[in-house]
């Protein structure tokens, strides 16, 4: 045989493998080895940063106490994040290398719907599933009235969480009157007002005022001075920590004394150092209740690790990893597919409440929240409330 010849053929078999190989697509990710990878993806720079750290805080932790276990099928966890710096490319970028380069079996994470929504395409392509954390929007996982086959959530949904807070506000507090100022550029803050005028209406309540502001303002003046006209007995805030702490002081030194309500976007050791006496007696919509007895040993063996209590994410991260576990022991298998799968049967306590995975949602059905209320300085729970969805 000649050498040309030879060397033709053994290019023909590379080709023949390369081609089988890449036929495999991500069935192989994690099948080999004594570790297999997890990846995680949020924010762990800009405002945000202080709830991403908290979610990779908590995975790591959790990891490595399954690990000194003995791992789940007989393999160590080891936990892969990327900073999104909360932008939905970064986002989308860092799935990318985590199914392709880093070769994860399954993705946890983001908090942030954008970023949730923005992953989808790529995850449906590479056939790896992603669980978020505190992505509410409805499109995370549902899109059209089609369920996206790799995307899951442990967290309750806007229409939810709005709803509750409409509810909680005209069943409970009896407040007949009610303002909205919300983030027009955000599509949290966008749902989550959206559907708390719907219900509050559908109460019987009057919406007397509904301004907007944009993602960055500081400035909350000509807003609250048109919502203080209005004479509200409530004005329900759907944004983050440092918005709500900034609109409510300046709220309070143009002598609004309407209670303040707001959503999972609130709670934060930094809204209580920036605002403390302007949230005095608000409330807010949270996914669980801080004092709980089931997350006692939780955030113990958080601040024993790290020096400090975990912010909200840890908590659904916290749950969002034993969502995954579950899964992988339900498929006995490290197959992202096979895992994919499993996640639809879920069903296990978790310490923000009981997770049952919806086929036809991804969603966990029949999650209660929990009413929280600012009282002295500091989160107190009132109540765990639900309405029909």
């Amino acid at each position: 045989m000649s050498k040309k010849v030879a060397l033709l053929i053994l290019s023909a078999l590379l080709v023949i493998l390369s081609i089988s190989g890449c036929g495999q697509g991500q069935k192989n990710q994690g099948a080999s080895g004594d570790v297999v990878k997890v990846g995680w993806i949020g924010s762990l720079t800009g405002d945000q940063a202080v709830w991403g750290q908290s979610e990779l805080n908590t995975l790591k932790m959790l990891a490595e106490e399954l690990n000194n276990s003995g791992g789940v099928l007989g393999k160590k966890i080891e936990i892969v994040g990327y900073d999104t710096r909360g932008d939905a490319t970064e986002a989308v970028n860092a799935v990318k290398r985590l199914i392709s380069q880093d070769k994860v079996i399954a993705i946890i994470g983001p908090n942030t719907s954008s970023s949730a929504m923005a992953i989808s395409g790529i995850l449906e392509e590479m056939k790896v599933p992603d669980i978020a954390t505190v992505a509410t929007n409805p499109k995370v996982t549902v899109l059209d009235g089609k369920v996206k086959p790799f995307n899951f959530r442990v967290c309750f949904i806007d229409p939810y969480q709005g709803a509750v807070a409409a509810g909680y506000a005209y069943d409970v507090l009896g407040f007949k009157k009610a303002a909205v100022l919300y983030d027009v550029t955000d599509e949290y803050s966008q749902g989550l007002a959206e559907f708390f005028i719907k219900t509050f209406e559908e109460k019987g309540g009057q919406i007397v005022a509904k301004e907007a502001f944009k993602s960055g303002d500081t400035d909350f003046r000509p807003q609250l001075s048109k919502i203080k006209a209005a004479s509200p007995d409530v004005i329900f805030m759907p944004y983050f920590f440092k918005e709500v702490a900034l609109s409510a002081k300046q709220a309070r030194d143009l002598g609004i004394k309407s209670v303040l309500m707001g959503g999972d976007g609130w709670p934060s050791d930094t809204l209580l150092e920036m605002a403390a006496d302007a949230v005095e007696g608000s409330y807010f919509v949270n996914h669980l209740d801080f004092d709980d007895p089931a997350v006692q040993e939780f955030k113990q063996k958080y601040n024993a690790k790290y020096g400090k209590m975990p912010e909200l994410n840890g908590y659904l991260a916290h749950d969002a990893f034993f969502v995954l576990v579950d899964a992988i022991k339900r498929a006995n298998s490290f197959d992202p597919v096979a895992i994919r799968d499993a996640l639809e049967t879920v069903d296990i306590q978790g310490i923000t409440g009981r997770i049952r995975i919806s086929k036809d949602t991804h969603n966990p059905e029949g999650k209660e929240a929990a009413i929280i209320k600012i009282e002295g300085g500091k989160y107190k729970f009132q109540q765990k409330y639900a309405v029909t969805e």
